[in-house]
């Protein structure tokens, strides 16, 4: 897909809690098309200490609105300071990049989509278009606690929500791979994304299960077109870019000790 440099005005910055803001942008002009796992490179402007853009993934698309969202984790100077944007502010973004999750071809409500913290982000626009196209998605979102738990309304707008929490302040007490859901219904595919030991034991189950899955890779992608190679990953095709490459690849591609 064609790459777009933009120069996005911020419409809303949403204080979800004291870690997350949601960002959404719109343009004079309507936005390119962006698919579901597709990231955008983000230059923070103002930051000393910044350099490089930041790689956030596309939580979501309203097309009425001609807006994109990014759900961005407050981590670091960069982070922070495109956090401090207010309504009508510029931002400069690259968009779309990288690939996307495969979408089923015959409708169906057997569709696991597993996100923990930040890695919910990517999740929300997969389950709007996948509900889109006739399926009934179902969400599995885990985080330490209840606040740290976001856009819970929106998600259900598209499927059944599930929750995890590490303190059991909301929904089963534990992690993503314990929740009973798993016990309960015959999956036909699983998309995640979320911290790796989170992804790599989602692969285990569906690889134990023998359940396609794929899963959206968060290595440090700092130029998100394949040049500094920081996010390289080890897969059975060689080290391959996750920018270019990914972020989304199917389990059976990448060489995880599962």
């Amino acid at each position: 897909m064609k790459k777009f440099i933009l120069d996005l005005t911020v419409t809303e910055n949403v204080r979800l809690n004291d870690n997350y803001v949601l960002l959404k942008l719109t343009s004079q002009s309507l936005l390119p098309e962006m698919l579901p796992g597709q990231f955008a490179e983000l230059r923070v402007d103002g930051s000393p200490a910044t350099f490089l853009r930041r790689p956030i993934s596309i939580n979501f698309v309203d097309k009425e609105r001609n807006e994109v969202w990014f759900l961005i984790q407050l981590v670091g100077e960069g982070t922070r300071h495109l956090a401090r944007l207010n309504t009508g502010d510029l931002l400069n973004v690259i968009l779309p990049l990288g690939n996307t999750f495969t979408m089923p071809q015959k409708p169906s409500d057997k569709l696991l989509l597993i996100g923990g913290g930040v890695g919910t982000a990517p999740m929300l626009y997969l389950g709007e278009q996948l509900a889109e196209k006739g399926h009934k998605p179902n969400f599995l979102l885990g985080a330490r606690s209840r606040k740290d738990l976001l856009q819970l309304e929106e998600f259900a707008r598209y499927g059944k929500v599930y929750t995890t929490t590490e303190d059991g302040s909301h929904g089963e007490k534990g992690y993503v791979t314990q929740h009973p859901v798993l016990n309960k219904m015959n999956f036909e595919k699983i998309y995640t994304c979320g911290p790796k030991p989170m992804m790599m034991a989602v692969a285990k189950y569906a690889q134990n299960h023998r359940i396609d899955c794929e899963v959206s890779l968060e290595n440090t992608m700092a130029c998100g077109i394949g040049a500094c190679l920081c996010c390289v990953e080890n897969t059975t095709e060689g080290h391959l870019c996750v920018c270019t490459e990914g972020p989304v690849f199917n389990i059976n591609k990448l060489l995880w000790q599962i």
